[in-house]
C-alpha cells in the first residue's frame, strides 16, 4: 500500500499538470485522495512546501535513473555517459509526462528555493558535460554552447515522442543518441 504522503504528492503533480501551480489546491488534492482536507497539512505546512516536496519526489525519481546509468556504465567515459543519461533523461520524461508539467513550469510561478531545487534535475547531465568537455580540452564558451545543443535535444526530443510527432520506438531512440553524440564530435 503506497504511504498518504506519496499519494498526496502523486495527486499534488497530476493536479498542477491539470491546473497549474497558482490555482492548485490542497483541498482538492485531499479530495482526490479520500482524506479529510486536513490530512495534507499533517504532511506539509503549506502549498509552498507540498510543491517543494514533489519537486524533491521529482528530484528522487531522476537521481535514482542517473545513477543506474553511471553504476552500469561503470566507465570514467564521460562522453559515453553523457550519451546514455541524455537518453535515460528523454525516456524519463516521455514515460512520465506528469513530471514534465512540473519541470516545465514557468519559473515567475515558483519561489526562489522552488527553482533552486527544480534546477537540480540538469545538474548531474550538466556535471557530466563539463568533465567530458575538461577532458577534451574544449573552452568554456564550446562548453556552453554544447551544454545548450545537448538540453535542446533532448527536451525537443521528449516534446516530439510525446506529441507523436516522433514515433517512441528504439529505433528513434537509437537516432536521437547518434545526434547527441554526432554534436561532440563537432569541434
Amino acid at each position: 500500500m503506497q504511504p498518504l504522503k506519496e499519494k498526496l504528492i502523486l495527486a499534488g503533480i497530476e493536479e498542477i499538470r491539470n491546473v497549474g501551480i497558482n490555482d492548485f489546491s490542497l483541498r482538492r488534492i485531499a479530495k482526490k485522495c479520500e482524506v479529510s482536507p486536513a490530512a495534507p497539512y499533517k504532511h506539509f505546512e503549506s502549498k509552498q512546501e507540498f510543491i517543494v516536496a514533489v519537486i524533491e519526489y521529482i528530484n528522487r525519481q531522476w537521481d535514482e535513473q542517473l545513477e543506474a546509468v553511471v553504476r552500469a556504465d561503470g566507465t570514467d567515459n564521460y562522453r559515453n555517459q553523457l550519451i546514455k543519461i541524455s537518453v535515460q533523461y528523454i525516456r524519463f520524461l516521455v514515460e512520465n509526462p506528469h513530471f514534465r508539467s512540473i519541470i516545465m513550469l514557468k519559473d515567475d510561478a515558483l519561489t526562489e528555493e522552488q527553482i533552486r531545487l527544480k534546477s537540480r534535475l540538469s545538474q548531474g547531465s550538466t556535471a557530466i558535460i563539463g568533465k567530458y568537455c575538461e577532458s577534451v580540452n574544449m573552452s568554456e564558451d564550446r562548453r556552453k554552447i554544447k551544454t545548450f545543443i545537448v538540453r535542446s535535444l533532448i527536451y525537443g526530443a521528449a516534446l516530439m515522442l510525446d506529441n507523436g510527432e516522433l514515433e517512441y520506438t528504439e529505433e528513434n531512440i537509437t537516432e536521437i543518441a547518434k545526434s547527441i553524440e554526432r554534436e561532440f564530435d563537432l569541434a
